[in-house]
């Protein structure tokens, strides 16, 4: 296949083929009961969340192992972002962000490991988990504290003929917030990810020199940061929007 892409002067690698859905068992269609490779690293993702967080915490011993030290310490990173930001009252949803954070976490680490696929890079999966925060805030924000809710968006603070402009503006970047939570997510991890690809393929077909491993060792490392910064950035934003519907008055 690769000869056969340079005699028809084409690329002999396709950074966007890591991304393909497929099934797992067979060559037949993708349905909407297919397991596919989408299936099966959401599935890790999971047991890898369950598994730190249950084998971190079943000895609680008070010289902590290496599993409990990392346990013991996303469950204060999380506790102390969701109070600093959301506040006392937004302590309850901490079981929920803390599950998110952690999920988002180990997808996008586990998308780093060689022949792995992403699964937070599909816009299928980030939609999902930003529907799923937009829709809890929302409901959070009406049973909290009913048509008052509706007071996040009236500035009360601008002068009285902005209001209403201020207010459609307000309406309409509360429901733009799923679709730009979505996108931040899979739109940085596909980018890296592709960018990665491109620097791998580029230096397998070049000779390989130090210089071309150090580069993508380089990428590589920026993409670990980036795969922890966007799962801190998805889960501050979802401490903001709760923060929101808590308190939603300007």
């Amino acid at each position: 296949m690769a000869s056969d892409a340079k005699a028809e002067g084409g690329l002999v690698f396709h950074p966007m083929d890591q991304f393909i859905v497929e099934p797992l068992f067979g060559d037949g269609p993708v349905g909407a009961f297919t397991i596919t490779n989408v299936t099966l690293w959401l599935f890790l993702a999971v047991l890898a969340v369950a598994g730190l967080m249950i084998v971190g915490t079943s000895r609680r011993a008070i010289i902590p192992s290496r599993s409990q030290s990392i346990a013991e310490l996303a469950y204060g990173f999380v506790h102390k972002m969701v109070e600093d930001v959301a506040g006392k009252d937004g302590l309850k949803f901490f079981p929920y962000i803390m599950t998110l954070f952690m999920f988002i976490v180990f997808a996008n680490f586990l998308g780093l490991i060689p022949m792995s696929f992403t699964t937070t890079s599909h816009f299928a999966v980030s939609v999902v988990l930003a529907l799923a925060v937009f829709l809890t805030v929302t409901i959070v924000g009406f049973v909290k504290n009913g048509a008052a809710f509706l007071g996040l968006f009236w500035v009360s603070s601008a002068p009285l003929p902005l209001r209403p402009v201020l207010a459609l503006i307000e309406v309409i970047s509360y429901f733009v917030r799923p679709v730009s939570h979505s996108i931040r997510l899979a739109g940085n991890l596909m980018a890296g990810h592709a960018v990665l690809k491109v620097f791998a393929g580029f230096a397998a077909i070049a000779a390989v020199s130090p210089l071309s491993v150090l580069a993508i060792t380089a990428i590589y490392g920026l993409e670990v940061l980036v795969a922890f910064i966007q799962a801190y950035v998805f889960t501050i934003l979802t401490c903001v929007y709760l923060k929101d519907a808590l308190h939603p008055h300007h």
